[in-house]
């Protein structure tokens, strides 16, 4: 049954992505707001077709705390593609950093252009950074927009060593936001590099931002251990209530 239902939602998830792709093509005359809501839906459907199809609950905690109209960074754990699509319906208008590649897929890098995200050439270190932050406060203080970003750049299976950047520190001293740190167990129900879904209740949990001003080491310091430590939490949580969970693996570096 893992796999038959692994495959149905694999297959489903794909569908519904490219339906909502082709279906965004018809706001492109229309102002970002109406692709942003129709990204905001596509990411419920999936939510929910995981939840239906694979078994188990969603659960979003602290989604309380995220003020409206204004601008904040929203800094998550990154374990599996669900928080990439799930962030999405809690703010009102969303912000993400991204490889300039992903700009080339047709549909999908039209609806990225349409949406108004920050490019960036990875291979071009500080002058990218530097851009990279100018655009970012160009964007945000424009229209109040929400920055989502994974200071760990890319994912991380549970109880794998943390490998966080501290661009994520430059980020935050130049913005001049608050910064909500954001723990999830999503990984153990969305392995990364695994077609395999598991059931079980995910959880994505809003922490007490972390006010503009504080020191960019101590920054740094506070928001990695505050991510890790509920992240662990809630890898424990969902482990003592779903035995069939895949074991604690070896630490990876």
């Amino acid at each position: 049954m893992l796999i038959i239902r692994s495959v149905l939602f694999n297959a489903a998830f794909y569908l519904s992505t490219a339906l909502m792709l082709i279906i965004s093509i018809f706001t492109y005359p229309l102002p970002r707001r109406y692709l942003i809501k129709l990204a905001g839906i596509w990411a419920k459907v999936c939510a929910w077709l995981f939840t239906t199809i694979v078994g188990g609950s969603y659960e979003v905690r602290g989604a309380e705390k995220i003020p409206k109209g204004q601008s904040i960074i929203l800094a998550s754990k990154h374990m599996s593609a669900f928080e990439t699509f799930a962030l999405v319906p809690l703010v009102d208008d969303p912000l993400f950093i991204l490889k300039r590649e992903l700009l080339r897929y047709p549909l999908f890098g039209w609806a990225l252009l349409k949406t108004d995200m920050i490019p960036i050439d990875r291979s071009a270190g500080l002058k990218a950074l530097r851009g990279m932050l100018l655009e970012a406060r160009k964007k945000m203080t424009a229209d109040s927009r929400q920055l989502i970003i994974f200071p760990e750049g890319t994912r991380r299976r549970p109880d794998t060593e943390p490998v966080y950047k501290f661009g994520i520190s430059h980020i935050y001293h130049a913005l001049e936001v608050p910064c909500y740190p954001v723990a999830l167990n999503t990984g153990l129900f969305w392995p990364k590099g695994s077609p395999i879904r598991h059931s079980g209740k995910i959880i994505i949990e809003i922490l007490p931002p972390i006010e503009p001003g504080m020191g960019m080491r101590p920054f740094f310091e506070q928001l990695s251990e505050t991510i890790e430590s509920h992240s662990n939490r809630l890898i424990s949580e969902a482990r003592a209530a779903n035995k069939d969970l895949p074991p604690p693996t070896k630490t990876e570096a």
